[in-house]
């Protein structure tokens, strides 16, 4: 992209205004002060630490001009959960930065510097932005104020330890001296990074646990701001695709006459499994694809039908499966007092982001450069280099603000298609999969089944016996994370389930679902095992005769953190208090990516089986509460994501096809059928959890514990069967 390619590119993004009328009176304060990076332009190149160009780049994270100017590299991306608020707070806190004068950049694909260090490779994801850049974030900070203040010692030939910092400003206590980080900035540069710098004591935190606005709000409400569908080039063209609907079947013939009799079709592009349509606009390529005549061989996926695998995961649920861990004499504690036996089941779920699957690409002989926004920007760099043939470093990946992620952009599938139709395309193109395209060809949240056999004495629980049986995504999407046979993401939140039971077994059966693509969804290991424990938990209860909040304290004497958010979100849930008939309160204990939560769900359930979210709280204790503010809002997302999927979310086949293809018939929940949600953070000294996926965990089992008080009816399978519910059936 030349000059003047990115000339135009900026000039078209300024003028994108989606809601004028609520552009003004809508950022105040130090929101105006931050810069983010959101043009649909190529990013400008962040350079190695070694590589100064005149700024102090003490690490990959921080870059100081000498007029002040504090850029903030993010290593995380943005897809509305708030991560590059929270990403600044950490290294603006321990910088001692001026807030009005720290901007915010996309960090390029680079994993050496910006590999998440839970993962290794550059993604988010796994709710990790925070727990795993933490402490990394804090040194960097940490070491970059103690070279400026070097810096500023060296020049007034003080003790540093005489020195303070504070907004960018280095004081000599003393003296009174002053000088600005900008004017510090070629001198620091000079230095060494210190080693094993001590970052700040929490009590001294300025901006970590203060409720910030969100940086990228105000552009997001007053239509500014730029997501991968938004980047425009000079010249661009857009393409729209069909891919078999029949998973892995291919393209058989294709009758493009009426096609290309559309005004502004410019092109048809037949590959192997996929036909795009190219045209002026997205009108045009979307009246060309709708005009196609495609025949398809569809392989024999065709075969496939939601019955079979169901038969086919019941069958290997029967299956011993690889031990993920053994405690005491299961056996044994099975033989012990009275057992109890259940299965749960969860069934394929779409991702259904509000961003359509996009991807801008403009290939020349001897480079590539994307436009898009994902959340694996390193691996979409390489793939699409595959696609493309070029070698990675010819590869320019442009990353932007992402319109919902929830584990579908974890895969570069998109942009690996949109490369392959660019190949086939003078100029750059804009592929935009449609609504439909999307939910037919998801990489979906796999099946489960879980079965538990417990058995009860004195009241409390002696044995446990828990069996994971579904596809091993971490086996496909990082295979050395894959070992002995256990796929670490299926058995998240079965194998640290927070009770004291004595006896405790749990094991792993892999079965993959043929031909359908699995992979992450808001949670997936923990939203499956956490729904199919504290379900059970709810049944073991009323077994023993005791109250579901009384049950779950009786086995939590040795983990206060537990106890104590279960304590207060009864509390603020008027446990225990009287209910109208049909009305029942479910609750719900978890440790879900480093954090815990419990959460209280009302619910009414009519006679006809419909249900009524009345009210519904949470109370979470995720160590350190970077942005109190974010955190409270990605609880509230996450439990209106896990609810809806609870209520209707389900994807079925037939003939080797999805069903379902829109909002008509993938519901989602309704904003006037969205209960009141209270979110309490409980103030914590400890490191920080991870938050992102701890809500949509927490809902469903909830909720169907609110049910099963409500009506007795013990559901053990998603979505909720409300014929079940109006016959009074037990499930």
């Amino acid at each position: 992209m030349n000059s003047s390619e990115k000339t135009a590119a900026r000039k078209t993004s300024d003028g994108v205004s989606r809601r004028a009328l609520l552009s003004s009176g809508l950022a105040g304060g130090f929101l105006l002060a931050f810069h983010l990076p959101l043009r649909a332009a190529v990013n400008e190149p962040v350079q190695p630490p070694d590589v100064t160009d005149g700024k102090f780049a003490p690490n990959a994270f921080i870059r100081i001009d000498a007029d002040g100017a504090t850029t903030l590299v993010m290593p995380q991306v943005e897809m509305g959960q708030g991560i590059y608020t929270a990403i600044s707070m950490i290294l603006a806190e321990e910088l001692d930065a001026d807030w009005s004068q720290v901007k915010l950049q996309h960090a390029p694909a680079n994993e050496k510097l910006y590999g998440n260090p839970i993962f290794i490779i550059q993604a988010t994801g796994g709710s990790t932005s925070v727990r795993a850049f933490w402490k990394p974030l804090r040194a960097a900070g940490a070491s970059a104020r103690a070279m400026l203040v070097q810096a500023a010692a060296a020049q007034w030939e003080v003790d540093p330890a005489s020195c303070t910092t504070s907004k960018g400003v280095v004081t000599h206590k003393a003296s009174g001296r002053t000088l600005s980080y900008g004017a510090l900035a070629q001198a620091a540069g000079n230095l060494t990074p210190p080693k094993d710098i001590q970052p700040k004591d929490p009590k001294d935190f300025v901006y970590i646990g203060q409720p910030f606005k969100r940086l990228d709000t105000p552009d997001k409400v007053n239509g500014k701001a730029i997501y991968g569908i938004d980047a425009m080039l000079p010249d661009m063209k857009f393409a729209t695709l069909a891919q078999c609907p029949v998973f892995g079947g291919e393209v058989g013939k294709v009758d493009d006459s009426a096609a290309k009799k559309i005004p502004g079709v410019q092109k048809i592009v037949v590959l192997d499994d996929l036909v795009a349509v190219v045209g002026d606009h997205m009108w045009a390529a979307k009246k060309g694809l709708d005009a196609l005549k495609i025949e398809w061989n569809e392989g024999p996926n065709a075969r496939i039908n939601s019955k079979a695998v169901w038969d086919d995961l019941r069958a290997a649920s029967e299956k011993d499966g690889v031990v993920a861990k053994s405690t005491g004499d299961i056996a044994k504690s099975l033989a012990t007092g009275e057992k109890f036996e259940a299965s749960f089941e969860l069934p394929f779920l779409a991702h259904a982001t509000m961003e359509p699957l996009n991807a801008t690409v403009h290939c020349k002989p001897d480079s590539c450069e994307i436009w898009t926004g994902t959340q694996i920007m390193a691996r979409v760099q390489s793939e699409a280099a595959k696609a493309a043939g070029l070698p990675v470093e010819k590869v320019i990946v442009n990353n932007h603000l992402l319109g919902g992620g929830f584990g579908r952009k974890l895969e570069p599938d998109m942009v690996v298609a949109a490369v392959r139709i660019a190949k086939q395309v003078d100029g750059p193109v804009k592929v935009v999969w449609t609504r439909e395209e999307d939910i037919q060809h998801d990489v979906y949240r796999p099946v489960y089944r879980d079965t538990i056999a417990a058995s009860l004495s004195g009241g409390k629980i002696v044995g446990w016996k828990y069996k994971i049986s579904g596809a091993a995504i971490i086996a496909r999407w990082l295979p050395p994370a894959f070992q002995k046979g256990i796929d670490i993401d299926a058995i998240d939140s079965a194998v640290d389930v927070p009770y004291d039971i004595p006896n405790f077994h749990v094991e792993y059966v892999r079965a993959e679902a043929p031909g359908v693509p699995t992979g992450f969804w808001r949670g997936v290991g923990p939203n499956n095992n956490v729904f199919a424990a504290e379900c059970f938990m709810d049944e073991l209860a009323r077994k023993a005769g005791k109250d579901p909040v009384e049950f779950r304290r009786g086995m939590l004497a040795n983990q206060p953190r537990f106890l104590s958010v279960l304590d207060l979100a009864a509390e603020k849930a008027n446990w225990g208090q009287p209910l109208p008939a049909r009305v029942g309160r479910g609750v719900c204990l978890q440790p879900s990516f480093g954090s815990f939560i419990a959460t209280v769900v009302e619910a009414e359930v009519d006679e006809q089986g419909e249900i009524k979210l009345r009210r519904v709280t949470s109370v979470v204790d995720t160590g350190i509460a970077v942005n109190p503010d974010t955190i409270m809002a990605q609880v509230e997302g996450g439990l209106i994501f896990g609810l809806t999927a609870a209520l209707y979310g389900e994807i079925t086949i037939d003939k080797g096809r999805v069903q379902q293809s829109n909002f008509h018939d993938y519901r989602m929940l309704r904003i006037d059928q969205t209960p009141k949600i209270q979110v309490h953070v409980v103030k914590s000294g400890e490191m920080p959890g991870g938050i992102g996926e701890t809500g949509t965990t927490a809902g469903p089992p909830a909720l169907r514990n609110a049910i099963y008080a409500a009506t007795g009816v013990a559901l053990r399978r998603l979505p909720i069967d409300r014929s079940l519910l109006a016959a009074g059936k037990k499930a």
